[in-house]
C-alpha cells in the first residue's frame, strides 16, 4: 500500500545509492547461475493483475523469475495482519527462501521485524522506507520516487490537453501524494503555463465507486486529460477512456485499459532493484538496510507513449527525462502554492533528492482543490 511519506534526508544519510556495492547492471547469465538455488518470496496484499500497486510488483517479480538460478514464490491477497507472518514463515520453511519482498506498508512492523528477528539468516525486504536504526540487521527497505515520473507525465498532458484543464483523482493529502500532485503540475505548467489541475480527493486508497464519481466529476468540470494517486488506477482509466478523455498512469502500466486516450504512465521500476539484490546474494555480498532512487539510478519509468500523446509532448517528454536522470531540479522559485503563498523564493532550488519535497503539505500554484 502507499501510505507512507519519505525521508529523503535519512536515505540519502544512510548511504548513496553508488556505494551501496550492489551491482549497476542487471544480473548476468553467470552470476544468476552462481546463485544456485536462490530463492525469492514475494507478498502482495491484493491481487497481482490489479492494474496498480500490486500489480507492479508481480511485474518484477515475472522478470526476476526469468533470470536462471533464480526461483521466485508468489502469494498474493494477504492481509495486513498475522497472516503475513504466516506467509512469510511457510516460504522459509517449506519454500527455502533466502530473501522475501514484503510489499505492502502495513506488513512491515510488527511482522516482518518479528519474523526477521526470528530468522536471522534469511533477508527481509520491504517497499517503503520504514526501516531504521535498532530493527533487525536482516531487514530493510528499498523505494522509488515516482514523483519524478509524475512530472513527465505533466509535462505530456500539459501538450496533450485541449481544454487546459486537467484532473487528479488522489486517496488522502499526504506528503508522498502532495508532491505527485505538483510534481503533475509543475510538469504541465513548464510546457503549458494556461494548465491547471482540478483534484478530488476520495478518502481512502482504494474506494471504486468514489473514484469513479470523482472522474466523472473532473470530466463534467471541463478536463480532457485525467490521472491519480490511488492503489488502483483501474477504475479511473476505464471511467475516463470510456467518457471520451485522456488519461496518465499511475504505479503500473494502464495502457491496455485505454487503447484511444493513454498518453503515458508513472510506474515503479522494481525490477531493477529486485534484480540488484539477487546479483549481491549471489555473489556472497551484503544487502544494504537503505536503497532508493529515481531516473537517474532507473528506479522510475514512464509507461511507453500510447495514442493520447501527441507529438509536441512525445518530444517535451523526452527531453525532461534527461534532465532528471541529470537531477535538474524542477521546484524552483519564484513559486508560489495556490492561496497566493510564496513557497520557494527566488533563487533557490529543491533538486529531486532534497529532503524538502518530502514534507510538502501545500497545493502548488495552478493546483484548483484543497487540503483541508
Amino acid at each position: 500500500m502507499s501510505a507512507f511519506t519519505v525521508s529523503r534526508r535519512t536515505l540519502l544519510k544512510s548511504a548513496a545509492i553508488g556505494s551501496l556495492g550492489l551491482t549497476t547492471g542487471l544480473l548476468t547469465r553467470g552470476s544468476a547461475q552462481a546463485a544456485g538455488d536462490l530463492t525469492i518470496g514475494i507478498i502482495y496484499v491484493g491481487s497481482r493483475d490489479d492494474f496498480g500497486w500490486n500489480q507492479a510488483h508481480a511485474v518484477a517479480a515475472k522478470a526476476l523469475a526469468a533470470v536462471p538460478g533464480v526461483k521466485v514464490v508468489e502469494e498474493e491477497n494477504v492481509p495486513e495482519t498475522i497472516a503475513v507472518a504466516k506467509t512469510m514463515e511457510s516460504m522459509i520453511e517449506l519454500d527455502g527462501a533466502n530473501l522475501i519482498f514484503a510489499t505492502s506498508f502495513g506488513y512491515y512492523a510488527p511482522f516482518m521485524v518479528d519474523t526477521a528477528k526470528k530468522y536471522p539468516d534469511v533477508q527481509f525486504r520491504h517497499a517503503a522506507p520504514l526501516w531504521k536504526d535498532g530493527d533487525p540487521k536482516n531487514a530493510g527497505s528499498y523505494f522509488g520516487y515516482l514523483d519524478q515520473a509524475h512530472y513527465i507525465d505533466g509535462v505530456a498532458a500539459g501538450l496533450s490537453t485541449k481544454s487546459n484543464k486537467l484532473g487528479f483523482v488522489a486517496a488522502k493529502p499526504i506528503s508522498s501524494v502532495l508532491s505527485n500532485i505538483n510534481s503533475f503540475t509543475l510538469g504541465a505548467r513548464k510546457v503549458n503555463p494556461n494548465a491547471t489541475v482540478q483534484v478530488i480527493f476520495t478518502g481512502d486508497w482504494s474506494l471504486p465507486v468514489r473514484e469513479a464519481e470523482a472522474t466523472n466529476a473532473l470530466i463534467d468540470a471541463g478536463c480532457d486529460v485525467i490521472t491519480c494517486h490511488v492503489d488502483s488506477p483501474k477504475t479511473v482509466i476505464q471511467n475516463a477512456e470510456a467518457k471520451g478523455a485522456k488519461t496518465c498512469g499511475h504505479n503500473a502500466s494502464q495502457a491496455a485499459l485505454a487503447p484511444k486516450g493513454f498518453i503515458t504512465g508513472a510506474e515503479y521500476k522494481w525490477e531493477t532493484i529486485y534484480k540488484q539484490y539477487a546479483d549481491t546474494l549471489a555473489k556472497g555480498g551484503e544487502l544494504p538496510n537503505f536503497i532508493s532512487g529515481g531516473y537517474d539510478v532507473d528506479f522510475v519509468q514512464n509507461t511507453p507513449y500510447g495514442a493520447g500523446a501527441t507529438p509536441e509532448a512525445i518530444a517535451a517528454a523526452d527531453a525532461a527525462k534527461a534532465d532528471l536522470r541529470a537531477k535538474k531540479a524542477y521546484y524552483v522559485g519564484p513559486l508560489k502554492d495556490n492561496t497566493g503563498k510564496e513557497v520557494i523564493a527566488a533563487g533557490v532550488e529543491h533538486a529531486p533528492y532534497d529532503p524538502w519535497i518530502d514534507n510538502i503539505n501545500f497545493l502548488v500554484e495552478g493546483v484548483v482543490g484543497s487540503i483541508t
